[in-house]
């Protein structure tokens, strides 16, 4: 994209700058329909001088401007000339600050947007020549700018607006003309612009991809090449830099389509062609566009387009792609040999020609072919020989590059990259499968190692590689043995003592040989040999690892599994220069527990699980951890004894935590797909709701277990089953912090319990309204529920809101008799005590009583009992008449309902009989001789409901309540008539 830039930019006398002539600024106002926020962003940026803040109000006119009409063909607005004005001072600001760099090149695009778009309005019915000239040069540079920065998309509107601009310029300049040169001359005036237009509409669709309106543009500014003879090096490039991008994305059709119009458009017109060396440049990548394309389909049109370049400019890498195609199509060697030789002596001269000239020194690089023995005595590149020999053997002429490199040996052997030779050697044989002569040429290196002739040690490191990838594939084979060997020729290079990270991972590659040839004691040494070298490795310390599972020996395993952990959090931790890749660590952790798992070590795989869900940053691979810790687990719990039980609940709580955490931070498509998510959500929301069950004799963890299987399911779909799972975990969580606080607890507990059942609550009202709009839930007991939960919760709490809450429940038209029955009780429950709130309950669960059409006399007995109480509590002496009679009235109510129903509890009856006989002798004894008859005598009326208890009492109370009428009307003896 920079080099297509560039060129588009610098051809055919282009401007660099694209100031406009002075305007000065009057102030803009919100005349016409100019929205004043851009009016007014746009008199802050021109005399803004922050960075920071010009970026700022950039983006805000940006935003502002974009919501403006302007495109091609919109009607243009009657706005006043100071708008005109500030657009034009907006765009030389823009180019001042862009040369100061206070602004970048998206910024200027932006800001030409707004300005062109401004211009572009105020454009009127029929402006003057220099107003559509001025039109003309801000959308092309608009356009233009929007393709150098990568938004082509954006372009296309500006250079369209540039096309009917030129096109109202030249019918404007025709009407003015007196004659046919006058058309002549305008009609030239226009076409450079129009040249420029449909090049810019050419880059833009090929950024875009749109290859036949990028055709149909440049076919046009070909045709116009006659006229403009100057434009034609310019549009040669730009066809050659559309074809670098179209090779470059493997679109080796329409490359080669544009490489060919550049060489044909190129040639055009010699004088102001582009220059043979540029040709010659084309044709080359034409030819390995057609040669990467398919060679055999498209081979001799290769071969044509190399020979072409080669008649251009002779260039090594010509001729070298020549004899890569000639390799390819199957040529003899001879034709090979011959290609070869060509472009041996081309070499030749160039290097003769340079020595004449005296500029060998400025030549940056000259790469020479490979040469026939007879020419080895001329001055030959050792690289440029290798290459020549690998391209030789890569297309399977082993003969001639073998008895080339052989050549090239005997050249180069007072060389100190002699080593450079033998390793091709020992690459090719490695390649042809030949690996006995392959160790020989190795051995012979380590012989010379040690006898002065040590290799370089940038070959040394490069024959390291090649000797662990090709012990690599033999242990990806399980040939461990062989790999072993070419370990074992690894380590030859090292000195005894010497420590180094390379040769630690060699260590540890030896060691997982010697395992799985189950020579644990060589293992071993490796190993140590290993953390000598490198003790702070995660490698280091896994390959101890595997060791101690292999002896069974849990206990260092562990140990190991724990560093693996602490060093996998360091490098994690380690933004600067982490120690190792950042999954490496989670990697091995997992392959860690795969292991313990498979040989049987829960303890040890539990604790490599541990690490890894805790440290890995791959959402899938600690949801995979967390569902096997969970599985390990539960098969433990079940056999376990409470105290290792009590510890594994534990765990599986904060197993689900962190599933919770996880599932909570930010994600994208690519960590943790939505669907994926859901599933898992799903799987460990059922866990944690069959594990509140199952442990439902530990009321706190099976609130825990509840609570979180709620909150794990709010990362799934609100449907209908998965909103009655929230409602069911809310209640029972609340549920169980009541009874919890029920129990023989401390305030300050009690008071936590309390308020943590209320929070639970207020969620699960939340999810309840939701839930009622998804069906009938007439019979469902929920309302109830969360009423008398939450009833119970305030009220002990001594919650200010309490009497609000009741208001609402006796608005209730249909509440349960029951529910004030609890209500009732709950209200007296310590350490709550609300008496007139029970009373009011028990009041209204009677009313409810009398109105049934058969009532429950066990039911009715009991609630009236409670209401009594509560109205005539025992051993009270100061009782106010009011509430005498309104007691009386409860008394009357039971007779009521024992005369008129069958079933009334005698034991009830009894107590009714002693509480109104008791009242009656209290108020005999201070001296209420009335109130004391009319209560013994209600008493009397009880006894003769009772059965088989009646004849116990009747006896006893006949003989008192004689008595005590006698008493009485003795003592009204006393008492003075009225006059």
């Amino acid at each position: 994209m920079a080099a297509r830039r560039a060129a588009a930019e610098g051809g055919g006398g282009r401007e660099a700058g694209a100031a406009l002539p002075s305007a000065p600024v009057t102030g803009l106002s919100p005349h016409g329909s100019l929205p004043a926020c851009v009016a007014g962003l746009l008199r802050e940026l021109l005399r803004e001088e922050a960075p920071g803040r010009i970026a700022a109000l950039t983006e805000e006119l940006f935003r502002a401007a974009g919501s403006l009409g302007g495109e091609a063909g919109a009607e243009p607005e009657n706005f006043p000339p100071q708008v005109e004005e500030g657009a034009i001072s907006l765009w030389n600001w823009a180019v001042t600050k862009h040369m100061g760099s206070v602004i970048n090149d998206e910024q200027r695009a932006k800001l030409r947007f707004v300005a062109c778009r401004l211009v572009c309005l105020c454009e009127g019915s029929d402006p003057p020549e220099g107003t559509i000239r001025r039109q003309i040069l801000m959308s092309m540079k608009t356009g233009k700018g929007w393709i150098d920065i990568g938004k082509a998309d954006l372009a296309d509107e500006f250079l369209e607006i540039a096309l009917n601009s030129i096109e109202k310029l030249y019918t404007k300049l025709r009407k003015g003309s007196d004659g046919e040169a006058d058309i002549h001359v305008h009609k030239a005036d226009v076409e450079k612009d129009l040249f420029k237009v449909l090049s810019y509409q050419a880059e833009s669709a090929v950024a875009q991809g749109h290859f036949q309106k990028a055709v149909m543009c440049v076919q046009r500014c070909k045709d116009m090449l006659m006229k403009l003879p100057k434009e034609t090096c310019y549009l040669s490039i730009l066809c050659y830099n559309f074809g670098v991008e179209t090779y470059e994305r493997k679109k080796y059709e329409q490359s080669s389509f544009w490489l060919s119009q550049s060489y044909d458009i190129g040639k055009m017109d010699m004088k102001y062609s582009v220059g043979k060396e540029m040709r010659a440049k084309v044709l080359r990548l034409l030819a390995t566009a057609y040669f990467e394309w398919d060679c055999k389909q498209y081979l001799d049109k290769a071969l044509k387009a190399i020979s072409l370049a080669n008649e251009e400019n002779l260039h090594p890498a010509g001729f070298f792609l020549k004899v890569k195609i000639l390799l390819k199509s199957g040529a003899s060697d001879e034709e090979i040999n011959s290609g070869i030789t060509v472009l041996f002596m081309f070499h030749c001269k160039v290097i003769l020609l340079h020595i004449q000239e005296k500029t060998l020194d400025n030549l940056n690089v000259i790469v020479f072919c490979l040469a026939v023995a007879e020419f080895m005595h001329h001055e030959l590149s050792l690289d440029f020989c290798l290459n020549a020999a690998k391209v030789l053997l890569e297309n399977g002429r082993e003969s001639v590059g073998f008895d080339f490199l052989n050549s090239v040996a005997g050249r180069f052997e007072s060389s100190p990259d002699l080593g450079k030779i033998t390793l091709l050697y020992i690459e090719f044989l490695l390649q042809n499968k030949r690996e006995l002569l392959a160790k020989q040429k190795v051995e012979e290196i380590i012989i010379g190692h040690y006898t002065g002739k040590q290799l370089l040690s940038e070959t040394l490191n490069q024959l390291h590689i090649i000797l662990w990838d090709t012990a690599a594939k033999h242990y990806e084979a399980k040939n461990y043995s062989e790999a072993l060997h070419w370990y074992n020729y690894s380590v030859s290079f090292y000195t005894p003592g010497q420590i180094d990270q390379n040769l630690a991972k060699l260590q540890r590659n030896m060691a997982s040989c010697y395992l799985h040839l189950k020579e644990v004691d060589k293992a071993k040494e490796a190993v140590k040999e290993a953390e000598r070298c490198d003790p702070n490795s995660i490698f280091t310390q896994f390959s101890v690892y595997k060791i101690a599972v292999m002896e069974d020996d849990t206990d260092k395993a562990v140990e190991a599994v724990i560093e693996m952990g602490k060093l996998a959090e360091k490098s994690s931790q380690c933004e600067d220069k982490p120690t190792v890749d950042e999954n490496t660590g989670s990697n091995l952790l997992s392959l860690a527990a795969q292991i313990a798992l498979e040989n049987e070590q829960q303890v040890v795989a539990i604790k490599a699980l541990e690490y890894l869900s805790e440290h890995s940053r791959d959402c899938r691979q600690v949801f995979a951890a967390l569902k096997c810790l969970v599985r390990l687990v539960l098969s433990k719990v079940v056999v376990e004894d409470e105290e290792k039980r009590n510890k594994d609940i534990k765990s599986m709580l904060t197993y689900l935590t962190l599933a919770h955490r996880k599932l909570a931070e930010p994600f994208t498509e690519e960590n943790l797909a939505r669907d994926i998510r859901t599933f898992e959500a799903h799987w460990f929301r059922k866990v944690a709701w069959n594990l509140a069950v199952q442990f439902k004799d530990c009321p706190e963890k099976m609130r825990d277990f509840f609570v979180l299987s709620f909150k794990l399911s709010q990362f799934c779909p609100s449907d209908k089953a998965v909103l009655i799972a929230q409602k069911t975990c809310l209640l029972m969580a609340a549920a169980i912090d009541l009874e919890l606080g029920r129990q023989q607890v401390t305030s300050s507990e009690q008071m936590e319990f309390l308020t943590q059942a209320l929070q639970h609550l207020q969620a699960c009202k939340e999810v309840w309204k939701v839930l009622k709009l998804t069906g009938d839930f007439a019979k469902d007991p929920t309302d109830t529920l969360l009423l008398l939960y939450e009833f119970e919760a305030k009220s002990k709490l001594n919650d200010p809101t309490l009497n609000s809450l009741m208001e609402s429940v006796w608005e209730q038209p249909q509440i349960e008799v029951k529910t004030l029955e609890i209500i009732a009780s709950l209200a007296m429950e310590p350490p709550a005590r609300y008496p007139a709130l029970c009373k009011k309950a028990l009041q209204g669960a009677l009313n409810l009583h009398r109105k049934q059409t058969a009532i429950d006399a066990v039911k009715f007995s009991k609630c009236l009992h409670s209401l009594i109480n509560l109205s005539l509590p025992t051993g009270v002496t100061d009782l106010d008449a009011c509430v005498l009679q309104e007691v009386w009235g409860y008394f009357e109510d039971a007779l009521s309902v024992i005369s008129s129903t069958d079933g009334y509890p005698e034991m009830e009856i009894l107590w009714l009989m002693t509480r109104a006989w008791n009242t009656g002798i209290f108020q005999y004894t201070i001296g209420k001789y009335k109130e004391a008859e009319q209560w013994c005598g209600l008493g009397m009326r009880f006894l003769n409901h009772l059965g088989s208890l009646k004849k116990t009492y009747e006896g006893h109370m006949v003989g008192l309540y004689s008595e005590v009428l006698d008493k009485l009307d003795r003592a009204k003896g006393f008492i003075p008539n009225e006059e």
